[in-house]
């Protein structure tokens, strides 16, 4: 790195934004200039970084102005229309959303997985994955890269603050209610009832049963065939980022009452022979993973131990009894962090290090 190279991050006073700055602060300084950008209505906000006090900008062209890295940490209808002008004006833009993510001139990047992609960037903006398929990609890309993955049927398991402060105000909300009501949750209707009479409205939740109490077993938007769109997130993004254009895939999304962290079930298919023991190996032998696996003493990861944490946690390392070459795999992340701010970050620091 010849030069510290100048950083913008995009919806700094956000949800993910705040857990970025954090990032940001708990990391080496290898920036110029940082330069905080929101809405108008942020504009003029003070966020302490790296010790020195800033002052949020409001959104504009001109807020790009000397700026080599932008990090966006927006909706989708807002990266679309200010990741372009951020490239137009000079800098790199890192998108969080799910705006340019299939876009074959947009790399898709994982820097454990595919690092080299961030160099292939033609319209000068790097997308970052989902945050459900980025729980598990670490590991499923340390397995490929040694046994050649075939199939993947995944089941997660997604907490609240996948749906923004609307799913963890909801959650809150509930739990207030259902809270100490022992007899709730064991006839038909009866947490929603409950709700309902503490004014609670279903009008105002996210989705549409109660979450307390409760799983639901969609995530999403409504696609073709009856799927939700973060089930083809998860298929058509792990073909990407793994370059496997045709692995079959099969996801189910299920909300969850869980704060933070994702959680997924992996059954994974290889074209190689591979056992227990080496797929543990593999895994322990990777920097940003962590392996918890010990079932008789209790040793595996849950959402609230992983919750706060940059790792990927893996656990229930087993081989399929009915499936040649197969392992199952229970995969956690922290959905705000690995699997949203922390990655666009690493994607970030590999563009710095070009400067």
């Amino acid at each position: 790195m010849s030069r510290k190279p100048n950083l913008a991050l995009v919806g700094a006073t956000g949800a993910v934004g705040t857990v970025m700055i954090d990032i940001i602060n708990n990391r080496e300084n290898i920036w110029g200039e940082i330069r905080l950008i929101a809405s108008p209505r942020s504009a003029g906000k003070k966020i302490t970084v790296h010790g020195e006090e800033l002052t949020v900008v409001a959104l504009s062209p001109e807020a790009f102005d000397g700026i080599d890295i932008a990090m966006f940490d927006v909706p989708d209808e807002v990266s679309e229309v200010w990741a372009p002008i951020a490239a137009e004006r000079g800098a790199v833009a890192v998108d969080n959303s799910g705006a340019f993510r299939m876009n074959p001139q947009v790399p898709l990047v994982v820097p454990e997985v595919n690092p080299g992609e961030a160099k292939n960037r033609p319209l000068g903006i790097i997308s970052n994955p989902n945050c459900t398929t980025l729980t598990m990609m670490a590991a499923m890309g340390a397995l490929h890269d040694k046994w050649t993955l075939k199939e993947l049927v995944v089941s997660s398991y997604q907490a609240v603050s996948g749906a923004g402060a609307a799913g963890i105000d909801r959650l809150a909300d509930e739990l207030e209610v259902v809270g100490g009501q022992k007899q709730l949750g064991t006839a038909s209707g009866d947490v929603a009832a409950a709700l309902a009479a503490a004014g609670v409205s279903a009008d105002a939740s996210p989705w549409a049963w109660p979450i307390a109490l409760n799983v639901i077993p969609f995530a999403g938007s409504l696609k073709d065939g009856g799927h939700s769109s973060e089930e083809m997130k998860v298929r058509d993004e792990s073909r990407k980022i793994l370059g496997i254009s045709d692995l079959k895939v099969a996801a189910s999304c299920v909300r969850v009452p869980v704060q933070v962290s994702h959680s997924l079930t992996v059954h994974a298919t290889f074209a190689n022979e591979l056992t227990t023991d080496e797929v543990r190996d593999v895994l322990s032998a990777q920097p940003t993973i962590k392996v918890l696996d010990d079932p008789a003493n209790g040793v595996y990861p849950t959402p609230n131990l992983v919750a706060g944490q940059d790792p990927t946690f893996v656990g229930r390392i087993r081989q399929s009894l009915d499936f040649k070459n197969s392992i199952e795999l229970f995969v956690v992340g922290d959905n705000l962090r690995k699997g949203a701010a922390l990655n666009t970050y690493e994607i970030a620091e590999l563009v710095a290090a070009e400067f």
